[in-house]
């Protein structure tokens, strides 16, 4: 499962709303080869649910993830944060082994 903090949760709602996102917009999450440690994370906003998307619903909020990625990604939370190194969605991530100095990418 993969699952969202409340902050995630109150700004994914903002993102959405402010966009006038069409209806039943949805987080996209998936994992892509690449970045300092070898894997990156992917976030995005879409509409439309594949046949092989495995799909989740915490606090609201409706998250899918192809099914590779997803083996990657099994206990993840989605995070937001802010601070004086920037500002957005983070990913907290059991399965990662390790992490570059970003956040950005991650190593199984």
């Amino acid at each position: 499962m993969i699952t969202v903090s409340e902050n995630a949760k109150r700004h994914a709602l903002g993102l959405i709303t402010n966009e006038n996102s069409p209806e039943g917009t949805f987080i996209r999450v998936g994992v892509d080869g690449g970045g300092c440690s070898g894997l990156s994370y992917k976030l995005e906003f879409d509409t439309i649910i594949t046949e092989t998307d495995k799909v989740f619903v915490d606090k609201g909020i409706k998250i899918a993830v192809d099914k590779k990625s997803f083996l990657y990604l099994i206990g993840t939370e989605l995070d937001y944060v802010g601070g004086l190194n920037g500002k957005g969605f983070v990913f907290v991530n059991p399965n990662a082994s390790s992490t570059c100095g970003c956040g950005e990418s991650f190593g199984v």
